[in-house]
């Protein structure tokens, strides 16, 4: 059997080159991929969804692997989320359209394996910085309200 970090290494590499298949298959029948900046869990065959939702969007798209530490069944990696978008990005709250801009996002992933596949995979993308590199978050105004009034006026 491999060790728990080569596992995770290996869910890596078949993600960068978008092997849907092989990445579904490093999960345990149980497993889930939480992607937290979504609010999405992805169980079964869609496990893989987000594999493609970044690689219709970001046709370059690169994780950049920093630390990775192992504890046991946990493993936990600090990346960067990186890539053009130079296709729909879509979302739970709909598609952003193409910007041509960069994406060099931090991002956290924490793994829990048992009997060497991945039991559960929880990715902390910075939903903030990935929005604001890509320029969509100049337009947030629409979205706030007048600031209230004091209690005394």
């Amino acid at each position: 059997m491999k060790s728990n970090e080569a596992t995770i290494r290996e869910l890596y590499r078949v993600a960068e080159v978008k092997d849907i298949d092989a990445f579904v298959a490093l999960f345990a029948h149980d497993g889930y991929f939480w992607d937290t900046s979504a609010g999405v869990k992805y169980v079964g065959a869609d496990i893989g969804r987000p594999v493609e939702i970044y690689g219709n969007a970001f046709a370059d798209m690169h994780r950049a692997l920093g630390n990775l530490t192992v504890a046991g069944d946990t493993v936990i990696v600090e990346l960067t989320l990186n890539g053009t978008h130079t296709g729909p990005l879509a979302l739970p709250a709909g598609t952003i359209a193409p910007t041509g801009r960069e994406m060099h996002a931090p991002c956290c992933d924490v793994f829990q394996l048992k009997d060497g596949k991945v039991a559960s995979f929880h990715c902390y993308p910075a939903a903030s910085i990935i929005l604001g590199q890509l320029g969509v978050l100049g337009h947030l105004e629409a979205a706030l309200e007048a600031p209230a009034l004091p209690a005394s006026a």
